[in-house]
């Protein structure tokens, strides 16, 4: 593949939103680097980046404990307040995480008053959990603290197995996904780029 052409998928699929003070701190559920994860969310709440943080994920890849709670302890064992946590224990996919994400901080928060939200997730996952935001919680002003854990530059994604996998394998399901109308294109950034064929991101 030609390297405009891998630009043109790194600019779309890791778009740049960097963090700023919010409403809330949304972090979607994984069981992938883990400690990562963790510390990007206590530095942002250090830096007060967010007074709540929304953990979202459930009982994945035959786990008996929910994702949101392994990552709630280890917060808790950061320094992270307990108090400040909103565990969600049932998602098991991104849609999930937003919509009964966005159900469980209604039980505890005025969401009329949520209006901005920083996403803490996988870098090559960036704008899946944006367009899926903007379908099942549209209106918010988002930003995000992308987490790399593939051990190599976003820059030199490309040249990592894993992590060339994960993003052009997430950039050949995006228009499927918009075809079934689980995502939304994130309003003021451009479309989904026609590079390639599918068959191409193998």
């Amino acid at each position: 593949m030609a390297p405009s052409a891998l630009q043109r998928i790194a600019d779309y699929m890791m778009p740049a939103f960097p963090p700023c003070p919010s409403d809330l701190g949304f972090l979607f559920g994984t069981r992938h680097g883990v400690p990562q994860f963790c510390e990007t969310a206590y530095a942002l709440w250090q830096d007060r980046m967010f007074g709540r943080l929304l953990v979202s994920g459930g009982q994945t890849g035959g786990q008996a404990k929910a994702e949101a709670d392994v990552i709630g302890d280890r917060l808790v064992q950061l320094g992270f307040p307990a108090s400040a946590l909103i565990l969600e224990r049932a998602a098991t996919n991104t849609g999930e995480n937003v919509r009964f994400g966005r159900a469980r901080v209604g039980e505890v928060m005025d969401l009329a008053a949520i209006r901005s939200v920083v996403v803490i997730g996988k870098v090559c996952s960036t704008r899946r959990y944006l367009m899926t935001l903007q379908r099942h919680w549209p209106g918010l002003r988002m930003t995000v603290a992308p987490v790399n854990y593939f051990g190599v530059a976003a820059e030199r994604w490309h040249e990592h197995d894993a992590f060339r996998a994960r993003v052009l394998g997430e950039f050949g399901k995006i228009p499927g996904y918009l075809a079934q109308d689980f995502l939304h294109e994130i309003d003021g950034c451009a479309p989904y780029p026609q590079i390639v064929a599918p068959e191409m991101l193998a």
